[in-house]
């Protein structure tokens, strides 16, 4: 069976996206790696597979690039609204995820607005494996005990679970080395992404990330999200900020309910047919 794909990104975030509501399919962990690897595969950072949903517009359901399935994804959540746009002939769509029930706007030319739900920050939900009543700040460091590099992170579920070190420079430490380390640290029984946190202004934050099960990366959507609600409860950022990261902005808010707010550009690369053995 042949299945075709569509190439998409999120501030170079980038996917293939199989649509599986008129032909289901069943993807494992070592279909979602070989599809994801960069040198015999297509290549991505997640494979995103739309499904038939009973409760919004379209399911969808994201597998990292190391063949884990996770729950949520912002960045891929605006490709895949830009295309139910198209789809519906709307400029408003519903999305179902393991993550949580997403409502998307279309902002502009390949600009999507999503609200991404209210935050979590208690313990047990982002999950940790020890009580922290207060999770504004967490006993975690890396470096010298009496002069560590990284401290006190912020810990936030915007749908994945976030872990934030404020810093002053982005490059205090290398992420691609520590990143691995602090991803399964055993403080975070499902893992956890991790974010440097440079505030510019009260309403500009440089964001460095490296994502659960995927790596460094252009872009996180979450993570993202993760940084907004952290540094608001924490008063350091203002209620609008923009999130700046290697691959560019993401507009943020939040309204008044507490929900995050992200609005980014969504973007199609290209499509194709995958090779034969891949699925």
């Amino acid at each position: 069976m042949t299945f075709s794909f569509r190439k998409m990104n999120g501030l170079g975030n980038d996917f293939v996206v199989l649509d599986a509501r008129k032909t289901p399919i069943s993807v494992s962990e070592a279909q979602a790696r070989a599809i994801a690897n960069r040198k015999t595969g297509i290549g991505c950072d997640q494979l995103i597979v739309m499904e038939n949903s009973t409760i919004a517009d379209v399911r969808m359901r994201i597998w990292n690039s190391e063949g884990g399935e996770v729950p949520s994804c912002g960045n891929a959540s605006r490709c895949i609204a830009d295309l139910m746009f198209d789809e519906l002939g709307t400029d408003a769509t519903t999305i179902d995820t393991k993550g949580g029930f997403l409502l998307a706007k279309k902002a502009g030319d390949h600009l999507v607005t999503i609200d991404q739900g209210v935050p979590k920050f208690d313990w047990k939900n982002i999950p940790l494996s020890e009580d922290f009543p207060d999770t504004r700040h967490i006993e975690l460091q890396v470096g010298p005990i009496d002069a560590p590099l990284l401290h006190s992170p912020s810990v936030v579920n915007v749908g994945n679970p976030h872990c934030i070190f404020w810093v002053n420079d982005l490059d205090v430490v290398d992420l691609s080395r520590v990143g691995p380390m602090l991803e399964n640290h055993p403080l975070f029984p499902e893992r956890v992404n991790v974010s440097l946190a440079k505030v510019v202004a009260r309403n500009h934050v440089l964001l460095k990330v490296w994502e659960r099960g995927a790596g460094l990366t252009q872009a996180c959507g979450t993570a993202a999200c993760a940084t907004m609600a952290a540094g608001l409860r924490i008063k350091i950022i203002d209620a609008k900020c923009t999130i700046t990261l290697p691959g560019g902005d993401l507009f943020m808010s939040v309204n008044e309910e507490g929900h995050i707010i992200m609005t980014g550009p969504a973007a199609l690369d290209f499509e194709g047919t995958l090779p034969e053995g891949l699925l």
